[in-house]
């Protein structure tokens, strides 16, 4: 399966966790609470303003929203963490996947991505049915320094009280995980080499993501290090 535009407008990210909405592994938000969130997130936008987006994992190489200008960002106070526990998407039931959210402390270097006013209520919604699946991540109005200026945007930051939310996993465990897991959208290992990827073409250094795929690498290799005992 694909992620892009038309898909997430035609319900494949809502087929996906359907499935693990029936076996109780997710509490999927209804369309209402989608809506309701947005609503509150955009209390302090007017109607003619344009939005911007902050893009710091696979919305950096895949946004799948329509945007008329992006820029290299940093945002202070959150760093990129592979902490979200995904039993679907890119991972199963059995060897649940891990994706990046935005967690406490730190920096993280990423895209602003600014949408048209008059395109906001549409590409918004595309990215609330994308990232507010379940209500693992807090959308949460911050601060960007960019090379153009500060801009306000809109980040997706973990809910650390989510039932999700796997905490602060050492490299090693992290790479373990990513390593065996895959999914309907492929495998987690795919998600971080992107990751990379879009960090290197846009020459931002960050060595724990850098690190991690190379564990991640070994890992299918068959020469991952160990993990302690208990840490499995």
């Amino acid at each position: 399966m694909t992620l892009d535009r038309n898909s997430i407008k035609n319900g494949l990210v809502q087929e996906i966790v359907a499935e693990g909405e029936r076996l109780g592994l997710l509490q999927v938000l209804s369309p209402e609470e989608r809506l309701r969130s947005r609503q509150e997130t955009m209390r302090r936008v007017e109607a003619d303003e344009d939005v911007w987006v902050f893009g710091y994992g696979s919305l950096m190489w895949n946004p799948a929203f329509h945007y008329v200008e992006q820029r290299p960002a940093k945002c202070h106070g959150y760093h990129r963490s592979f902490c979200l526990s995904t039993p679907v998407g890119r991972g199963s039931p059995d060897c649940p996947g891990l994706v990046l959210g935005l967690d406490r402390g730190g920096s993280c270097a990423g895209i602003a991505f600014r949408i048209a006013a008059d395109q906001v209520d549409e590409e918004l919604d595309l990215v609330w049915r994308r990232e507010m699946v379940a209500g693992s991540y807090v959308p949460t109005w911050v601060r960007l320094a960019t090379g153009d200026g500060p801009v306000n945007a809109i980040a997706f930051v973990i809910d650390r009280t989510h039932g999700r939310y796997a905490g602060r996993l050492s490299l090693e465990q992290a790479a373990a995980q990513i390593a065996a897991a895959s999914g309907p959208l492929g495998p987690c290992s795919d998600y971080l080499a992107n990751t990379v990827a879009a960090l290197d073409a846009l020459g931002i250094g960050d060595g724990p993501m850098h690190r991690l795929l190379e564990l991640v690498e070994m890992h299918q290799a068959g020469c991952g290090p160990d993990l302690p005992e208990g840490d499995d």
